[in-house]
């Protein structure tokens, strides 16, 4: 079983986002047959075989073995990963395109990048599964709390320079056996954190929009350097 699958064709996405069908993957974790999510599940075996007949066509789930019990045979299932996501290319006509309307201090630009990047680690993770190799990348994750909007936007100045100091010393457009990376960086509020104005002050509790940011400088790294 795979930690995490990825999701690319249409028809897959929808059999996931059944509501009965992603019950009866998350039952799967555990591997079992139609008689047994039928107990699991409160369901009928035959509305759970019938949906499990779906999900096997659609690559997610898979046979784990066959037992004989008398003159019948058991067919046991498991879901083919831990846990799923959906990459936009599944809603290719209509996925964001970061390369529509860049901009820095945009929310939305900042979910286009989001879909971009599901929709290439996706793929190259669809790839190395189906070749059996490794994907090499890296992440960093970290929180941060301003105690000023001030501060948030003196921090994204000096995180571009650094970014875009990196990429000038690290970029290599000239090399024979490059292979070309792409480097994101993101700095949004986390949701159900209070809003508190100015950043860092007491606030009510609950969703709420971050403070307007201050318009900033122009981006310093241009995409094709850090591509």
């Amino acid at each position: 079983m795979l930690d995490v699958a990825v999701i690319e064709e249409p028809a897959a996405a929808e059999a996931s986002l059944d509501p009965m069908r992603s019950r009866i993957l998350a039952a799967l974790a555990e591997p079992g047959s139609a008689a047994m999510l039928a107990v699991r599940l409160g369901l009928p075996r035959q509305k759970v075989n019938y949906h499990l007949k779906e999900l096997e066509r659609h690559g997610l789930v898979e046979l784990a073995e066959e037992r004989r019990k008398g003159n019948v045979t058991e067919r046991i299932y498991a879901a083919t990963a831990a846990s799923y996501v959906i990459s936009p290319r599944a809603l290719a006509a209509v996925s964001p395109d970061p390369s529509r309307s860049p901009d820095q201090l945009s929310a939305h630009w900042l979910l286009a990048l989001g879909s971009r990047l599901v929709q290439e680690v996706g793929a190259l993770v669809t790839g190395a599964t189906r070749a059996r190799r490794r994907v090499a990348t890296f992440a960093v994750d970290a929180e941060v709390r301003f105690a000023s909007a001030a501060d948030r936007m003196a921090f994204a100045d000096e995180l571009t320079q650094a970014v875009t100091a990196l990429v000038s010393r690290y970029h290599d457009e000239a090399a024979p056996q490059g292979r070309t990376h792409r480097v994101i960086v993101g700095l949004h509020q986390i949701p159900g954190t209070p809003p508190g104005t100015p950043d860092g002050a007491p606030g009510t509790p609950g969703p709420g929009p971050a403070p307007a940011p201050t318009p900033g400088p122009a981006p310093e790294v241009r995409q094709e350097k850090a591509r």
